[in-house]
C-alpha cells in the first residue's frame, strides 16, 4: 500500500513542478517574471519556462486598448463659472516593465493626472469656449498625459469628455440668451426680406418703364420709317405717273387726246361754274365759243410743255 501513495505523493510533486516551471501566457498579454526578487524577463504570449521557487511571476499586464472612466468633477472656468464634467480616457501598456515599475499604481496616476489638467485647460477658457473647443481640451489632456504616462510605461490614446454641465441658473441663462439670439436672427431675415422685396418691386417697376420706353420709341421709329416710306412711294408714283403722262403727250395722237380731255373738262367746269347760286353766268360772247376752246388749249399746250420738261428732269434726277 505504500509503494502507491509514494507514487501518488511523486505524481503531485511533478505536476507541481510542471506548473512551476511551464508558463503558458495568453494572447495580447504580458507578464514580467521575478528572479530573486529582480527583474529578469518579460514573458510574452505563448509558452515560457522559468525556475521554480527561484523566478516567479509578479505582474500581469494586458496589452489591449483599455477605456478607463474618468470620475466626474468640478471645473473653473477663466469666467468663474463652475462646470461638472466627465470623459473618458483610452491608454494602452507599451512597456511592462515600466508599468510594472515606474509607478505604484498607474491607472490611478493615469486618473488623477487627467483630472488636474482638465481642470487647468478649462481654466483658461470662457464658458462658451468650453462648448466650443472640445476637440482642443480633448487634445490638451491626452499631450500632458502621453508626457507624463512615457515614464510609466502606458501610451494614452485619447481622451473625450463625456458631458459639460453649467449650474442650472447658468442653463437657463443659456437658454434665454439662444432663444434671444434666434428672435433676433428671426427679426433681420424677416427685415432682409422685406428690403429684398422692396428692392425687386423697384428693379421690376424700372425694368417695365425701360421696356416702356423702347417699345414707344421703337413704335415711334417704325411709324416715321412708315411715314418717310410712305411719302418716297407717293413722290416715286407721282414721277412715274407724270413721266407717263409726258410720254403719252409725245406720243402720236397724244396731243389730240389731251386738247379733247381739256375740252371737256372746260365745259363741264364752265358748266358747274353756271349752277352756282341763284345768278346764271353767261360768257359775254356765245357765239366764239370756239375761240375760248382754243385759248384754253394754247394755255393746256404750255402748260403741258412745262409738265413734259419737268417729268424730263425728275427722271434724270432718280
Amino acid at each position: 500500500m505504500q509503494v502507491p501513495v509514494v507514487g501518488l505523493i511523486l505524481l503531485v510533486i511533478v505536476i507541481v513542478l510542471i506548473s512551476k516551471i511551464m508558463k503558458i501566457v495568453p494572447q495580447q498579454h504580458a507578464w514580467v517574471l521575478e528572479r530573486l526578487g529582480r527583474y529578469h524577463a518579460t514573458l510574452t504570449p505563448g509558452l515560457s519556462m522559468v525556475l521554480p521557487f527561484i523566478d516567479r511571476v509578479a505582474y500581469k499586464h494586458v496589452l489591449k486598448e483599455i477605456p478607463l472612466e474618468v470620475p466626474s468633477q468640478i471645473c473653473i472656468t477663466r469666467d468663474n463659472t463652475q462646470l461638472q464634467v466627465d470623459g473618458v480616457l483610452y491608454f494602452q501598456v507599451t512597456d511592462p516593465m515600466k508599468a510594472s515599475y515606474g509607478s505604484s499604481n498607474f491607472v490611478f496616476a493615469i486618473t488623477q493626472l487627467s483630472q488636474t489638467t482638465l481642470r487647468s485647460v478649462i481654466g483658461k477658457l470662457e464658458l462658451d469656449k468650453t462648448f466650443e473647443e472640445r476637440d482642443f481640451i480633448n487634445h490638451s489632456v491626452v499631450s500632458a498625459l502621453d508626457e507624463a504616462a512615457s515614464n510609466w510605461g502606458v501610451k494614452v490614446l485619447r481622451y473625450e469628455i463625456k458631458d459639460l454641465t453649467p449650474p442650472k441658473e447658468i442653463l437657463h441663462a443659456m437658454q434665454a440668451q439662444i432663444t434671444a439670439e434666434r428672435e433676433k436672427r428671426a427679426l433681420i431675415a424677416a427685415s432682409e426680406g422685406r428690403k429684398q422685396e422692396q428692392i425687386n418691386l423697384a428693379a421690376g417697376a424700372r425694368e417695365a418703364a425701360i421696356q416702356k420706353s423702347e417699345g414707344e420709341r421703337q413704335a415711334a421709329i417704325n411709324q416715321a420709317q412708315g411715314q418717310a416710306a410712305a411719302i418716297l412711294a407717293v413722290a416715286e408714283a407721282n414721277a412715274q405717273a407724270i413721266q407717263k403722262i409726258g410720254n403719252s403727250i409725245q406720243a402720236q395722237g397724244g396731243m389730240d387726246a389731251v386738247n379733247l380731255k381739256v375740252a371737256e373738262q372746260y365745259v363741264t367746269a364752265f358748266g358747274n361754274l353756271a349752277k352756282q347760286g341763284n345768278t346764271l353766268i353767261v360768257p359775254g360772247n356765245m357765239s366764239d365759243l370756239s375761240s375760248m376752246i382754243a385759248s384754253a388749249l394754247t394755255i393746256v399746250n404750255r402748260t403741258g410743255m412745262k409738265e413734259t420738261q419737268l417729268s424730263r428732269d425728275t427722271a434724270k434726277g432718280a
